[in-house]
């Protein structure tokens, strides 16, 4: 069923709003105003009237069944609309005409949000950053701040991932995902980021061991020193010790900067 209907004698077709729908149908809906001419040319007959209503009234009520099967998911891929008899072309195609009308907002191929005023909750970055590479974690700086390890507002989403690198401009904000080896795949949970929504991040000293692990130089205490730690207190030694015990000498100096600097953070505070 085209929504694209023509006056039965005249064949002209009729004023359409953005998403397709004919303005003077859906005017009230999309807060437009429309005025139908007088001209009989542009007045549709009966017959265009009863096609009109019936594909406007499937287009609307195909998206609140979209509502109704995303519910509060913050995210969620196409995949999630493919179960039953449907037509995975028919499905892509709908929801790129809901996204071009500002309905749906695209994170990546397959991925999307809603949009407001649709949107019941406003998906946090981590939870995002998830679901664009998958698998991965939240780790590095992000995480570092989001502990609040370091002062730093980091306006980059920063995770980590086994396969490969990469970089994601989306409308909701920027994403970083740096390659780690499979091996060093390890020391992450998944946490309540806000209300309902849960995201992988990696444990405050995996976090740090993550950085120390990618940056060249990690391990130097003068760039430890520029991170500007703060809450060491946070910080479980045995654990950052048992981490770095297999990762090599880089982690295992990494270790023993980060242990005398909490020393030394230590005494500083002290009471005389």
């Amino acid at each position: 069923m085209s929504l694209y209907p023509v006056h039965e004698n005249h064949r002209k077709p009729l004023p359409l709003c953005p998403c397709g729908v004919p303005k003077w149908l859906d005017a009230l809906s999309h807060k437009q105003t429309f005025d139908l001419p007088n001209n009989s040319s542009h007045a549709p007959g009966i017959k265009s009237i009863a096609l009109i209503c019936h594909s406007w009234y499937a287009w609307r009520m195909e998206f609140a069944r979209l509502l109704e099967i995303v519910g509060d998911a913050p995210v969620f891929e196409t995949g999630l609309l493919l179960a039953g008899e449907v037509n995975p072309d028919d499905v892509r195609r709908q929801l790129s005409r809901w996204t071009a009308v500002g309905r749906l907002i695209q994170l990546r191929r397959g991925i999307y949000t809603l949009a407001p005023p649709f949107q019941k909750v406003k998906p946090h970055p981590f939870v995002i950053a998830n679901a664009l590479v998958q698998p991965s974690y939240i780790s590095l700086q992000a995480a570092l701040a989001y502990y609040g390890l370091i002062p730093d507002y980091t306006p980059v989403t920063t995770s980590v991932t086994p396969l490969r690198q990469g970089q994601w401009q989306t409308a909701l904000g920027d994403f970083t995902f740096r390659h780690i080896q499979a091996s060093w795949w390890h020391g992450y949970r998944q946490l309540e980021v806000h209300a309902g929504q849960l995201a992988w991040i990696a444990t405050p000293e995996k976090a740090l061991l993550d950085l120390v692990y990618l940056e060249p130089g990690g391990d130097d205490p003068a760039y430890l020193v520029s991170l500007r730690l703060q809450g060491l207190e946070r910080l479980d030694l045995a654990v950052l010790a048992d981490l770095a015990l297999p990762a090599g000498p880089k982690l295992q100096r990494a270790v023993r900067h980060i242990t005398a600097l909490i020393q030394v953070r230590t005494e500083e505070y002290s009471p005389l």
